[in-house]
C-alpha cells in the first residue's frame, strides 16, 4: 500500500483490477520478471488458484504466495486482461484493457485469486480522465479533472494514515436499514479501477494529445483545504444543484462538499428543494444550469458511448408494487411483501432522498442512505435519489410507482456535465474548481 505525496515525490499506487475471479487469461507485451528474477517472456497464459497455489498454464510457473511481474522495459512492456466495468449498475459490461507498470497476482483463501497493478500516480491519472470522461474532452474539463481525481486519491492514502476518518456504517435498529459505503472497502490495494473508486481502464483510453498535455500542465497539482488534499467527490450529472457529504456518506459535515448551484452567478440553494412540492416543480420545470445540456456536439465530445445511453439530466421509472417488493426482498433481505407506499423521511438541499420509508403489506422498513436507496429499488442502481412519487392504481394499494428523478449520481462535488459545459463556455479549470469546491485551494504538491 501506499503513503501520501509528503515528501515532494510523486507516488506509486496500488490499483485493484479485478477482485477474487476463479481464473485470468493474461496477455504479455514484452519480457517481464517475477521477484526472484526469472524471465517471463512475451505471450499468453492462463492463471487459477489452488489451496494458495497460482497455477499458470504451459511451463511458466507454479507457486505459493503472490506473483509479482516487473517490465523488462518499464516504457515499453504492458500487460492485457479481460475486466468487468460499471459492476453492478446499469452499464456493466466486460472488456479487454491494457496497463503499463507492475503486475501482482494475490491469491486468496477461497481459492480465488486478485489482480493488482502497481503504476505511477501520474500515469494513473491519465487512464483516469479518459476513462471517466472521453479523451476528446475540452483541455479545461481535462485539467479541473486531473486535479480533483488526482486530489481524490492523496485524501484517499492521507485517510489510511487516520483510522478514526476512514469509514463507512451500518445501522440496523428495529424498523430501520442505513448503510453507507466509503473508504475501507479495500485492503489489498490503495483504490480500485471502477466507479466504485475511479474508472481506471488502461493505456487504450489515452489517445488524445490533448489530455496528455492538461495532465500534464497540472502535474502534482492537489487541490487542498487547510493544508490537506481535498476529498474532492465528483457524479456525472447533479440534476442542477449539488449535494451535501453528509447526504451520502457519514454523518460529518466537509466544509467544501456542500450544495451549490449548477449555474452562472452567486445564486445559492435555499432548502426549498428538501419540500416535496417545491422538488416536483424542479423536476418538471428545471433551472437554466450548466448541466442542463442536449448539445450533441458537447455530450459525444465528452461522454463515453455507455454513458450515453443514460438520460441523465431528468428521467422517469415506472416500478410495479411486486417488483418493488421482490426487489427489497432480494437487495435488502427484508420481505416487506407487496410495496404500498414510498414516503421521503428526510431528504438533501439537491432533493436527494436521506431516508425513505418502504412501506409494505407486511411491515415497513426506513432505508438509507442514498445510495442504499437506490440500490433497494433497482435491479441495479436508480439514476440518483432526488425523485419523487407517483402512483398508478387505488391509493391505498397502487399498482405501481411513478419515480420521477433529476441527475445521476450522488450528486456530491463535480458535476462531470456541468464542468463540460462550463469548459466549453471558455471557463478555465481554476474557476471551475472554485465553482463546485467552494473555500479551496490549488497547491503543488510534487514536481
Amino acid at each position: 500500500m501506499t503513503t501520501p505525496a509528503q515528501d515532494g515525490h510523486e507516488p506509486t499506487i496500488a490499483v485493484g483490477l479485478v477482485e477474487n475471479t476463479d481464473s485470468l487469461a493474461v496477455r504479455l507485451e514484452g519480457d517481464y520478471r517475477n521477484a526472484s528474477g526469472r524471465l517471463v517472456s512475451a505471450g499468453e497464459f492462463k492463471v487459477t488458484c489452488r489451496e494458495n497455489f497460482l497455477q499458470c498454464s504451459g511451463d511458466l510457473f507454479t507457486q505459493t504466495g503472490l506473483l509479482e511481474l516487473t517490465p523488462v522495459d518499464p516504457d515499453a512492456c504492458l500487460f492485457s486482461i479481460e475486466a468487468t466495468i460499471g459492476i453492478d449498475f446499469h452499464w456493466q459490461q466486460k472488456e479487454t484493457q491494457t496497463f503499463s507498470g507492475r503486475l501482482t497476482l494475490l491469491p486468496r483463501d477461497d481459492n480465488r485469486l486478485t489482480v493488482i497493478n502497481h503504476v505511477s500516480l501520474e500515469s494513473y491519472i491519465r487512464s483516469v480522465i479518459c476513462s471517466e470522461m472521453r479523451s476528446t474532452s475540452p483541455a479545461a474539463l481535462a485539467k479541473a479533472h486531473a486535479v480533483i481525481s488526482r486530489s481524490w486519491l492523496l485524501a484517499q492514502l492521507d485517510a489510511m494514515s487516520f483510522p478514526s476518518e476512514t469509514s463507512s456504517s451500518q445501522s440496523d435498529r428495529l424498523g430501520e436499514r442505513v448503510r453507507w459505503y466509503d473508504r475501507q472497502a479495500h485492503t489489498d490495494f490503495d483504490v480500485c479501477a471502477d466507479d466504485h473508486c475511479q474508472r481506471y481502464q488502461g493505456v487504450r483510453r489515452i489517445d488524445s494529445p490533448q489530455v496528455i498535455a492538461a495532465v500534464k500542465a497540472t502535474r502534482g497539482q492537489v487541490l487542498t483545504y487547510n493544508g490537506r488534499a481535498c476529498d474532492a467527490r465528483f457524479s456525472k450529472c447533479c440534476g442542477g444543484i449539488s449535494e451535501d457529504f453528509r447526504t451520502a456518506w457519514g454523518d460529518e459535515a466537509v466544509d467544501y462538499l456542500v450544495p451549490v448551484f449548477d449555474g452562472p452567478g452567486s445564486k445559492k440553494p435555499d432548502g426549498l428543494l428538501e419540500d416535496e412540492a417545491a422538488l416536483g416543480e424542479y423536476i418538471a420545470n428545471p433551472p437554466d444550469v450548466y448541466c442542463n445540456c442536449d448539445d450533441e456536439q458537447i455530450l459525444s465530445q465528452v461522454l463515453n458511448e455507455y454513458d450515453r445511453q443514460t438520460e441523465f439530466f431528468r428521467w422517469q421509472l415506472r416500478l410495479e408494487a411486486v417488483q418493488a417488493g421482490r426487489l427489497i426482498n432480494d437487495k435488502l433481505g427484508v420481505n416487506l411483501g407487496r410495496i404500498v407506499a414510498l414516503k421521503p423521511v428526510e431528504r438533501g438541499i439537491s432533493g436527494r432522498l436521506k431516508h425513505l420509508r418502504l412501506v409494505g403489506e407486511s411491515g415497513s422498513l426506513v432505508v438509507g442512505k442514498e445510495l442504499e436507496i437506490r440500490r433497494s429499488l433497482s435491479p441495479s442502481h436508480l439514476y440518483s435519489s432526488a425523485f419523487i412519487v407517483e402512483t398508478e392504481g387505488p391509493a391505498d394499494k397502487p399498482d405501481a410507482f411513478i419515480l420521477k428523478g433529476a441527475g445521476w449520481g450522488h450528486g456530491v462535488g463535480l458535476c462531470q456535465i456541468g464542468a463540460a459545459v462550463m469548459a466549453f463556455e471558455g471557463i478555465d479549470y481554476e474557476e471551475i474548481l472554485e465553482h463546485y469546491y467552494p473555500g479551496t485551494t490549488i497547491e503543488q504538491f510534487y514536481e
